[in-house]
């Protein structure tokens, strides 16, 4: 069996740890670092200074105003300016503060820098440079290691060399405390950083797993507990984790077994409703017709009526036997339908020509109503469907249309092209639909007429049979209002679109 590690231990190994690595840290990096720091912050003073005392002395405009700006500029500070026309010649010399000593001492100095630039021809890299350039002063004259900054002014076609010494002690110490003060900031950072880890380290396992503990008392068990550890806290997550995965897997089985009964429970009612409403719809659908035929049949039993009125009475019959039978080969269609199982019986034709042959049949009950048929057509646009059941539609459309359109009315149908899609719109005069009855009009016997008043016809299977159709087809169908009456429209896929032949 494997030992468990003891939190004691890591938490004294990784707080000597942390104080071992800054304490050695501290001395690395001022050992490697300090020099460098220092260098790095005289040539960058030395650059800032540079830069600034160019953007004055560009904009001096004459010689007095240049040497104003020259001994304005160096003041008291510990540095020197040397200003070297474009051909090389030393022009000026600052920071003498007028001892002559001190000044021959600067102007030697100078010339050594001009010197070493020459051999090493440095004053033409200046010179195309855009920026301040840096370098080491070491073996000259003044015998001390300085920074010097290199720049070039062409508004003046003059070179100005800025020298800083990194000798006084001072300078230094300010620098070694500024320095520290940086490095302090990273030091207590770094321990901020490295005791935020070490805290997380024993409170983030703790944290888990109270969270664990606290949705198990909510009776949510599909949480776990993540805790990679070797000692005591690892071991009580590990037992946390198997008892919430024992508790969880009870949970499960009985809330699955509560959801089937439940959508049993469910599907028994929904199956009662649709078979309850189903048999009220036929009932109320078949009671009319039957009614009729049982009332003529009686007066026929008991002849009552004679020749030419007899033989009306039994055309009635007929009449009412035909609606009978095709409200039931309709359920039984729409039926089929439904049950997924029905087969299209799919070919290429011209969907133009199918809306001239299905209008024609219809002229005649056009011209007893007064009703004014156009057509707007596309011709040869071919589609790939159903011809039987598109007819189908089609019929369906017209004949909801007819019944709703006035005497002396208006039906168009038109065709409409898209990219992939052809559409035919189906649009009569008339009253419109109600906004809230749109949606429940492509429901099997639904009628918008609540009384289902036999004089406008239909059995209310018409559009759920092409809603059924135009799905199975992976179509497009719906309605809308429009000015002065209502649009009933479907889309089908195009199949392709021929030429126009001359006639």
């Amino acid at each position: 069996m494997k030992a468990k590690k003891s939190i004691t231990k890591k938490l004294f190994v990784i707080t000597t740890a942390i104080f071992t690595i800054f304490i050695v840290g501290t001395l690395i990096i001022q050992s490697l670092f300090f020099e460098k720091f220092y260098t790095y912050k005289k040539q960058h003073e030395a650059q800032s200074i540079l830069k600034d005392f160019k953007q004055s002395y560009i904009s001096a405009k004459d010689e007095e105003s240049m040497i104003n700006v020259l001994y304005n500029f160096e003041g008291e500070q510990n540095y020197t300016i040397f200003i070297v026309d474009d051909i090389g010649n030393l022009k000026f010399v600052g920071n003498s503060r007028n001892d002559r000593k001190e000044e021959m001492l600067q102007t030697k100095l100078g010339h050594e820098i001009l010197m070493q630039f020459d051999n090493n021809n440095l004053l033409p890299y200046i010179k195309s440079s855009k920026e301040i350039q840096t370098y080491m002063l070491e073996k000259m004259s003044i015998k001390r290691k300085s920074v010097l900054a290199a720049t070039y002014v062409p508004e003046k076609r003059e070179y100005v060399f800025l020298v800083i010494s990194l000798q006084p002690v001072n300078e230094a110490i300010e620098v070694i405390k500024e320095f520290y003060i940086y490095f302090f900031i990273g030091a207590v950072i770094l321990i901020i950083i490295l005791s935020f880890i070490y805290s997380n380290m024993i409170t983030k396992p703790l944290i888990e797993i109270n969270k664990t503990a606290s949705k198990m008392a909510k009776l949510e068990f599909n949480e776990k507990c993540v805790v990679k550890r070797d000692d005591e806290i690892g071991n009580l997550a590990d037992t946390l984790n198997f008892l919430s995965q024992n508790l969880y897997n009870s949970l499960t089985s009985l809330r699955e077994a509560n959801h089937k009964l439940e959508k049993d429970i469910d599907k028994e009612r929904k199956v009662k409703k649709m078979t309850k409403e189903f048999i009220a719809a036929v009932s109320h659908e078949l009671k009319t017709p039957i009614n009729i035929i049982e009332g003529y049949a009686e007066v026929l039993k008991d002849d009552i009526v004679k020749g030419e009125e007899k033989t009306s009475y039994l055309d009635i019959i007929i009449d009412e036997s035909k609606k009978m039978a095709s409200l039931v080969s309709d359920m039984l269609y729409l039926s089929s339908l439904e049950s997924g199982n029905f087969k299209l019986t799919k070919e290429e034709f011209y969907i133009d020509d199918l809306i001239k042959t299905t209008s024609k049949k219809f002229s005649t009950i056009l011209k007893d109503k007064k009703i004014n048929l156009k057509i707007n057509l596309i011709d040869n646009i071919k589609v790939y469907a159903d011809w039987n059941r598109i007819e189908q539609v089609i019929t369906n459309y017209l004949t909801n249309a007819i019944r709703h359109t006035e005497v002396e009315g208006n039906i168009q149908v038109n065709m409409i092209e898209s990219e992939d899609d052809i559409g035919v719109e189906v649009i009569n005069t008339g009253s419109p639909i109600p906004e809230e009855e749109l949606k429940n009009i492509w429901d099997k016997f639904y009628k918008i007429d609540k009384s289902r008043n036999r004089s406008l016809g239909g059995t209310g299977i018409g559009l759920a049979i092409v809603k059924n159709i135009i799905m199975l087809h992976e179509g497009n169908y719906g309605v809308e209002n429009v000015d002065n009456g209502v649009k009933f429209y479907f889309a089908l896929k195009k199949n392709m679109k021929l030429p126009t032949l001359s006639k």
